[in-house]
């Protein structure tokens, strides 16, 4: 009876233990939120006329920027009911206009001098380390980003039904002494306003959204929420131990820009200044593998892709097999890295991923209705994997680029002795 006693009253205390730990978790937790609570009414009795002055001019570009790509889609639902001709749609966006060609404009001199600067600042063997880690992060993530495209487009099938329903859209616009004009003059959240605003206004017919290519869209949408949400930042966080979501926060400027101009390239001298300025990584890094990150790690192009390739082979009815399959990761891969960092470059390199397994190469006019807005969502995509890639490689470098340090400034004191 002792004994049987004595056993019960090990459960009963077993019990008691763990409830207690129970409690106790749940009372560090309740203490860890009041915590946070209090932190956060403390910041914000703190916040004074000044501090918001402050915060203001510190953000002023992201929020006009934000408000900038607001107001574009407010004007061009505005503006829709007037049914305005292509000519004078492309008069409106003018000022889009005027900022990808200025943009663009920098763009070339931008690389090549970034690069040289970026050499020369780095002897060959760091260098040489470093553009090992960079390409092997570039062809790690693109090679993620095309299976993440096939098994979405391959589980959600969003070419399910007939190609009759969907309808092709393209056009061949007369150049005339006006374009001309544009074309030698062709400015930050207003020329996006009016960049977004003149897409929307071009779409003959909103209903495609839906359908088919609705959800062909929201296909290509979740893939690259789940490449940029969840494999870039873990990608991150594994190598470099630090939270991802502080570095991507400190991106924000040039995650917008990238939204609103379609152009990694274009988007290259805000990304620096993000890169360097908010997150404060090495200028050797950024001015080394930011011009290379924007000409062939193309993440978000190479997801696309793969998912409309075999989105098209669905609305024919055309089965593929697995080693198709293959040969379209493999050449969306390869095509992704000779994409231009320019607005729309992916549906030029489709011809050769839709060639590699035999489909039609005419099919690609079934998804120029929603391409515009797809891109620019494949452009954050691709300028937040170049950016994750620079942070990633400077702390994979990070004792190379101590020792350079300690060595210049021992030449440095050497030199100022003698």
């Amino acid at each position: 009876m002792s004994e049987q006693s004595h056993v019960n009253s090990l459960f009963l205390n077993e019990d008691a233990a763990k409830r207690l730990h129970a409690d106790s978790r749940v009372q560090r937790f309740r203490q860890a939120v009041q915590k946070r609570a209090a932190r956060a009414k403390k910041r914000m009795h703190s916040i004074t006329a000044e501090s918001a002055k402050s915060f203001f001019r510190r953000n002023a570009f992201v929020l006009f920027t934000i408000a900038a790509v607001l107001l574009g889609i407010i004007l061009a639902f505005s503006l829709r009911p007037y049914q305005l001709t292509y000519r004078q749609i492309k008069y409106f966006s003018f000022p889009g206009e005027l900022l990808m060609r200025m943009l663009q404009m920098l763009v070339l001199p931008l690389i090549v001098s970034s690069l040289i600067t970026g050499m020369a600042s780095l002897d060959s063997r760091v260098s040489g380390k470093m553009g090992m880690r960079a390409i092997i992060y570039y062809m790690v993530t693109t090679i993620i980003a095309v299976f993440i495209g096939i098994f979405m487009v391959i589980i959600i099938h969003p070419g399910k039904g007939s190609k009759d329903k969907l309808h092709r859209e393209g056009r061949i616009e007369q150049v005339q002494t006006t374009d001309a004009f544009m074309d030698l003059v062709r400015y930050a959240p207003v020329g996006i306003m009016f960049l977004i605003a003149g897409k929307i206004l071009e779409m003959d017919d909103l209903a495609v959204m839906g359908g088919q290519l609705g959800m062909y869209t929201l296909t290509v949408i979740v893939g690259l929420l789940i490449h940029a949400l969840c494999i870039l930042p873990l990608l991150y966080f594994i190598v470099t131990h630090r939270n991802p979501w502080a570095f991507i926060a400190g991106l924000l400027q040039a995650l917008i820009t990238a939204l609103g101009t379609s152009s990694s390239s274009a988007t290259l001298p805000i990304t620096f200044r993000c890169l360097e300025e908010n997150n404060g990584v090495d200028r050797r890094i950024t001015r080394f593998v930011l011009p290379v990150g924007a000409t062939i790690n193309m993440d978000g192009t190479a997801l696309y892709e793969a998912l409309a390739a075999i989105f098209i082979a669905q609305v024919n009815n055309y089965e593929l097999d697995f080693g198709q399959i293959i040969t379209i990761s493999i050449t969306a891969t390869a095509a992704s890295i000779g994409a231009a960092g320019i607005p729309q470059a992916g549906l030029v390199t489709m011809v050769i991923v839709l060639t590699s397994v035999g489909l039609p190469t005419e099919d690609i006019t079934l998804i120029i209705a929603v391409d515009w807005f797809l891109d620019r969502l494949r452009t954050t995509t691709n300028v937040l994997g170049d950016s994750l890639g620079a942070g990633i490689v400077e702390h994979l470098s990070r004792h190379e680029l101590d020792a350079q340090d300690c060595e210049l400034d021992y030449l440095s004191n050497f030199s100022r002795k003698h």
